[in-house]
């Protein structure tokens, strides 16, 4: 064993934690830890590469779809190794250069590469002393926990033997599959069957519940999964009580409806955060009943010293909120422990999106939690195809939902499935986060006509407020 580093401060994981370091910690000792490809999960196996294959995989939809447009066009095929190269060749050169700008050109910056866990406190120092699986030590006199999450593998998959895949591998495939099958009803799956589905690949998607996207709003949760079904072979309702191998690769699952064989099963059922695995227990630091390291709005934990940010901790596992969470922690890691103006995370009006076909977008209460909540509530919904760009898309299944208070004229939430959905949200998030009303929104500045947002403008206009 190595002698202990001391350092002023260490992180845990390479994602968001990675941008803490700036110029204004130049003299300050830091420590790295990252056991995985460095720069976190959104840019090697997240948010960053899938959306590079959920653009192929629109313009593959688009083109098999071209007939309607009165376009002659045909899909010939994916050349799937092509695109995976294309991809990660972009992808995995930013990741090493992350990691040799710290090891080579950060004097202050340690980098290790193995799993770590909290060991108690050093009794001479107090720092927290860190253990690395290589045996490496370090004291630290603070702590950044940004460890991340990783995918949940549940029973009998877990224990079956059979070779699955998750979102961390199975965007490097070496051929693309005839046919997969997708263990999940979330984000992840839904993006992932969009993607294979429009590349080639027979998907069957197996949900445990009556719909996809369950989390959501209910009417587009239904309306989602009735599309979807239309897509792509939908089990709602199902369990997997086995799987096993067969012959030449294949997979077998038994499902409560019978037997399903595939070439290649993925889980995407949810990401568990990494917390349990930091040997938390030795600095009294206990997790929330989900899972999640506590903290408080500015980031702190119950251990003096230890913050924590992203999706080892936060309520939302979106990449938009880690790197807030980031930027707070850095700031009152600069200010310090007890500083009186410490900066809070934002956890307001949190948006998300769902990159398939269609594409889901949504911010703030559903319907029945703004009833829930006791809201007087005015409810609108808009068809894309209500509009001229709409009209001119063809658009026969996106719309626009709006929640708004009656009493304050202020939105409470907005809905919405179709193309650019995620871009076409941005204007009410931003009412919402600014206190923006109804009437003000609408009529206070130009639309462009004849854009897609008009779709939220029609909404908007067709609330209900009296």
């Amino acid at each position: 064993m190595s002698d202990a580093q001391r350092v002023d401060l260490a992180v845990i994981g390479s994602g968001s934690g990675n941008s803490i370091p700036d110029e204004r910690f130049a003299h300050t000792s830091i420590a790295i830890f990252e056991e995985g490809v460095y720069g976190g999960t959104c840019l090697n196996v997240g948010c960053i590469p899938t959306k590079m294959f959920v653009y192929a995989a629109d313009v593959a939809a688009q083109v098999r779809h071209a007939g309607k447009y009165d376009v002659e066009a045909t899909f010939d095929g994916t050349r799937w190794p092509e695109l995976v190269r294309r991809v990660f060749g972009r992808i995995d050169p930013i990741s090493a250069g992350g990691e040799r700008y710290r090891v080579e050109d950060c004097d202050n910056i340690t980098v290790y590469r193995s799993h770590v866990v909290f060991d108690g406190r050093d009794t001479d120092s107090g720092r927290y002393r860190l253990v690395t699986a290589d045996g490496d030590v370090v004291l630290a006199t603070e702590v950044v926990i940004a460890a991340g999450a990783r995918p949940e593998i549940p029973e009998p998959i877990a224990s079956s033997g059979i070779r699955y895949y998750t979102n961390d591998d199975v965007m490097r495939l070496p051929e693309l599959p005839e046919r997969m099958a997708i263990i999940g009803s979330g984000y992840i799956a839904a993006e992932f069957a969009h993607v294979f589905a429009a590349l080639g690949t027979q998907v069957t998607v197996i949900a445990r519940g009556p719909a996809l996207l369950r989390k959501m709003d209910t009417e587009l949760s239904e309306r989602f999964t009735a599309v979807a079904r239309e897509q792509w072979d939908v089990r709602l309702n199902q369990t997997c009580s086995a799987a096993a191998e067969l012959p030449r690769g294949r997979i077998r699952l038994t499902l409560d409806d019978g037997d399903l064989d595939v070439d290649v099963v993925l889980v995407a059922i949810g990401r568990t955060p990494n917390g349990d695995r930091l040997g938390l227990d030795t600095i009294g630091l206990p997790l929330t009943d989900d899972g999640r390291v506590r903290t408080d709005e500015h980031g702190r934990t119950p251990a003096r010293g230890v913050w924590a940010l992203g999706d080892v901790s936060s309520p939302y596992q979106l990449k938009h909120v880690a790197n807030q969470e980031q930027r707070t922690v850095q700031e009152n890691l600069l200010k310090g422990w007890d500083a009186p103006d410490l900066a809070s995370f934002m956890h307001r009006d949190v948006p998300a999106a769902v990159f398939t076909r269609p594409q889901i977008a949504a911010v703030g209460l559903t319907e029945a939690q703004a009833r829930d909540a006791g809201y007087d509530i005015a409810v609108k919904v808009q068809a894309y195809g209500d509009v001229a760009y709409g009209w001119a898309m063809e658009d026969t299944t996106g719309f626009c939902k709006l929640i708004a208070d009656r009493a304050t004229g202020r939105l409470l939430g907005a809905h919405l499935m179709g193309p650019q959905a995620s871009s076409i949200i941005q204007p009410a998030i931003q009412a919402m986060s600014f206190g923006l009303g109804v009437r003000e929104m609408a009529r206070g500045q130009y639309w462009i006509h004849p854009a897609l947002p008009e779709v939220l403008e029609n909404a908007l206009l067709g609330l209900d407020l009296d």
